[in-house]
């Protein structure tokens, strides 16, 4: 497809009000505005590249007809009243297929228990801490419509304190903001701590709230304990905020976090202190393979910038519509209880720009949340922050990921 045909369709994509009949009505929310919003905007804009593909080629065929997707976009500002008012909203609407998006894990808390209750599928994407799946798993819910695209907290805190071993270190910091995503990545990384061998001793555990702008008092102690390493969580600008209160004081270390240490407002904002800071990451931005260089040059065409926001975000948010749109077409509706069946047991591949998924979800099981987790560890390497960019933390990971492009990724 012309890449000038696809811009023009994309612009007439997010220029649409009215929803067709005989169309897909697919729900896509999150953070478009706030100190998410390099998250959310940037697996927004990645769904509807999806979407203007997709739609461009025809649309799913159903029943004998070619359905075209229809957004209904909600930005849901990170705040967690808000998300539970859109839940609700979505929650009521007649037609809706599904649901894709969110990336705080409070925004989850307070709305997804709507759309499980109505039973709407929804693929929570790009991001959400452990707590936004695992509070099924307590809830005992025996029939779950909820699934997650995105390497989860359990992979990228094994990844970290991995990372912060292999390096010889001893002692670290743990530094988490105040929300939900925060304190949930904090009891990750303390759980691989000792399901590493507590080869690592947390000589401070300091919180910061949103919107702090000085962390000397945490970064202080943790200087004066010794800390090697500072291993940190949270979603927001004040990540920055801490890698140049570590410049400022002296500290000297690296800092080694979760995957949103790769977003924008982080590397813009954190300037030459955040070279060397390390981070899980499911997708560099980096032409890598046919399928990468296709993605991200027209991502780059479609919304008039020479770099992703959000890469990980993006990509994300790119290969989750084209997973949902491959349910739709197995089920051959868009009753979004049958397409929930279908996501659950995929007949064919989906090529995506992370990988080509196969079954990435299984039938629900109240005993293990990963069976509605789509991502496992070979799917993540450890990216770098280099000059404004991620780049891969080493050239296996490269070469790994390389691999994941063109092979089978999902259930085994």
């Amino acid at each position: 497809m012309r890449k000038g045909l696809l811009s023009g369709l994309l612009v007439g994509l997010l220029a649409t009000q009215a929803y067709a009949a005989n169309s897909i009505k697919l729900a896509i929310t999150g953070p478009f505005s706030g100190g998410s919003a390099p998250m959310g905007a940037s697996m927004r804009d990645g769904a509807k590249l999806a979407i203007a593909e997709i739609n461009a080629a025809g649309g799913v065929k159903v029943g004998g007809t070619m359905m075209k997707f229809d957004i209904i976009e909600r930005d849901d500002e990170a705040k967690n009243e808000r998300g539970a008012l859109i839940a609700q909203e979505l929650a009521s609407m007649s037609g809706l297929a599904g649901v894709i998006g969110t990336v705080n894990t409070g925004v989850c808390m307070a709305g997804d228990k709507h759309l499980q209750q109505k039973g709407i599928t929804k693929i929570i994407t790009p991001a959400a801490g452990s707590d936004s799946m695992t509070q099924w798993i307590k809830a005992k819910v025996k029939d779950l419509s909820i699934f997650r695209f995105a390497a989860h907290d359990g992979i990228q805190a094994a990844m970290v304190v991995e990372e912060a071993i292999n390096r010889k270190y001893t002692k670290v910091a743990m530094l988490y903001d105040a929300t939900n995503y925060g304190v949930s990545g904090r009891d990750d990384m303390l759980e691989q701590i000792k399901k590493q061998g507590n080869k690592l001793q947390v000589v401070v555990s300091e919180k910061f709230n949103i919107g702090d702008k000085d962390m000397t008092a945490q970064l202080l102690r943790a200087k004066n304990g010794g800390a090697q390493a500072v291993l940190i969580w949270g979603i927001g600008p004040e990540l920055a905020a801490v890698a140049n209160g570590m410049a400022k004081i002296g500290l000297k270390v690296p800092l080694i976090g979760g995957w949103t240490l790769s977003m924008s407002n982080f590397i813009d904002n954190a300037g030459k202190n955040g070279n060397g800071t390390l981070m899980p990451q499911t997708f560099i931005e980096e032409p890598i393979s046919p399928k990468a260089k296709s993605f991200i040059a027209a991502y780059h065409k479609a919304y008039k910038v020479q770099r992703i926001a959000s890469p990980v975000s993006a990509a994300q948010g790119y290969d989750a519509v084209y997973i949902f749109a491959a349910a739709v077409k197995q089920a051959q509706t868009t009753d979004t209880k049958k397409i929930k069946l279908a996501l659950e047991n995929l007949q064919e591949p989906v090529h995506g720009v992370i990988a080509t998924w196969k079954k990435p979800f299984s039938a629900w099981n109240p005993a293990d949340v990963t069976s509605h987790e789509a991502f496992r560890r070979e799917q993540a390497v450890m990216g770098m922050v280099k000059d404004g960019k991620v780049v891969f933390g080493n050239d296996a990971d490269r070469k790994r990921l390389i691999k994941n492009a063109t092979s089978v990724a999902g259930k085994k």
